[in-house]
């Protein structure tokens, strides 16, 4: 069996001078989690939240749910 490794991934919306969150959704279905790292800090600590939870993020935020910055 292969070892999936994390596939970072930036928001096309993260121009806002490099405060941004990357996430590594390729593990959701393997690991059910999605890993998410400081951008600034690649080497830094990376919290696992549950698929399910980040999924019901991702919905809100496409939804409004959390209103503009």
């Amino acid at each position: 069996m292969t070892e999936q490794h994390p596939q970072w991934f930036t928001s096309s919306y993260s121009s806002n001078g490099g405060d941004c969150v990357e996430v590594a959704v390729n593990l959701a279905a393997s690991r059910d989690f999605v890993p998410v790292r400081d951008s600034k800090c690649a080497g830094g600590p990376v919290v696992g939240v549950p698929a399910a939870a980040f999924s019901a993020f991702v919905a809100g935020v496409r939804a409004g749910t959390f209103g503009a910055a």
